[in-house]
């Protein structure tokens, strides 16, 4: 559902559009428009215990996506975009959703400014999680990158400005983003998952302010990236309900800190990455006549990983990504650690296939009670193949 604050966002990256194209332009050709996309099918197996709301442990091919985007450049120093996507994961999604819709305005490689409804450049993959045909793996880290949430953490509706500072030869140089606006977690974010299933809805939502910046050091030995983002989100509200509308009231999230610090080494075929996220979420669901249910997750997450290209075609890499909730208490159900074994095989410039075997223990992450009726068992193995075309 759109917002007044964000119908008037979109609204405004579509008028100047229009202007500029209509001043400058005389034919589509000079608006070099540019039209790509993509499609994906996956499939699932667990060992045991159901993840990603799909019924996993007996096979499940409910992991289908198609993405289109659509970039014009009117004038030499303005880019505008839009791209959309469907989205099927289990009992995520099914539905066509906007990823963003933006323009952007570089002035030189200094400064440059874009705003509508923009991607976060916080972390190291979150620009570019919503580009499978980019990377190596079927699946990113979750505790960092967590599928349920990309939607929500992927854009926000605002503005971010960037530019590059050079530091000389011996320095490297120095790439800065800043954004501020709002993001919005939809009402079939992951993050809801065990709401729903406790009989609370949030029809709306939950949306708030969101700020932040990113650093990101090119540092003078070649292929060295060391960065960190930072995002501080105001207090959010929401109505919540629960009993099919007949309770209602609202959660409350209070202001929260997110911080991601990161750095990746490239030569020639080898990559190597880590990152380290917190996020510290309280608040609380406020339900008359119910008592108040506090929230409180202090989720510390990080990722180690490599991948090294063995051919042209072929690329195999591996990574350990491990979640800890330092506010749950002591048992499975507290933290994650999922090793992770990716090959992906690209028979042109426009198929390719990926298959990654994940041996996960722990419960905190990726998994609902009412697929697992029985209990969750504190390991299992996951099996993802999926194949995609690009265009």
């Amino acid at each position: 559902m759109l917002t007044p604050l964000k119908r008037q966002i979109l609204l405004a990256v579509f008028a100047l559009s229009a202007i500029l194209s209509t001043a400058q332009a005389q034919s589509l050709d000079d608006l070099n428009i540019q039209v790509h996309g993509y499609a994906t099918q996956g499939f699932l197996y667990t060992t045991q215990n159901n993840m990603f709301t799909t019924s996993s442990s007996d096979g499940s091919p409910a992991w289908t996506e198609a993405v289109v985007n659509i970039t014009a450049q009117p004038i030499p120093k303005l880019r505008i975009g839009v791209q959309g996507r469907y989205f099927l994961l289990g009992n995520f999604g099914n539905a066509i959703t906007l990823d963003w819709a933006s323009a952007d305005y570089k002035v030189d490689d200094r400064f440059g400014i874009r705003f509508g409804k923009v991607k976060t450049p916080s972390g190291l993959y979150n620009e570019i999680q919503d580009i499978d045909p980019s990377y190596l793996w079927a699946l990113l880290p979750q505790g960092v990158y967590p599928i349920g949430s990309r939607n929500s953490l992927l854009a926000h509706y605002g503005g971010v400005v960037y530019g590059t500072v050079k530091l000389g030869e011996k320095l490297g140089k120095l790439e800065y983003r800043a954004w501020g606006g709002e993001r919005v977690l939809g009402t079939d974010d992951g993050y809801f998952v065990t709401q729903k299933e406790s009989g609370l809805d949030l029809p709306n939502g939950l949306s708030g302010v969101t700020l932040g910046g990113a650093l990101r050091w090119k540092t003078p030995i070649p292929g060295l990236m060391i960065g960190a983002s930072d995002i501080k989100d105001a207090k959010w509200s929401s109505v919540i309900t629960a009993g099919g509308g007949a309770l209602q009231g609202k959660e409350i999230i209070n202001p929260l800190n997110t911080q991601n610090f990161f750095a990746r080494y490239e030569k020639d075929k080898l990559m190597v990455a880590a990152e380290w996220n917190r996020l510290p979420v309280s608040g609380a669901v406020v339900l008359a006549p119910l008592p108040t249910n506090p929230l409180r997750i202090d989720q510390r997450a990080w990722f180690a990983m490599a991948s090294y290209k063995v051919t042209d075609r072929f690329t195999a890499g591996v990574y350990n990504s491990q979640s800890v909730d330092h506010h749950a208490l002591l048992g499975p159900a507290r933290d994650s650690l999922d090793w992770a074994i990716a090959a992906r095989y690209d028979f042109n410039q426009y198929f390719y296939a990926k298959a990654e075997q994940h041996f996960v223990h722990g419960t905190a992450l990726d998994y609902d009670t009412a697929l697992n009726p029985d209990g969750l068992k504190p390991d299992t193995q996951l099996t993802v193949l999926k194949i995609g075309v690009s265009f």
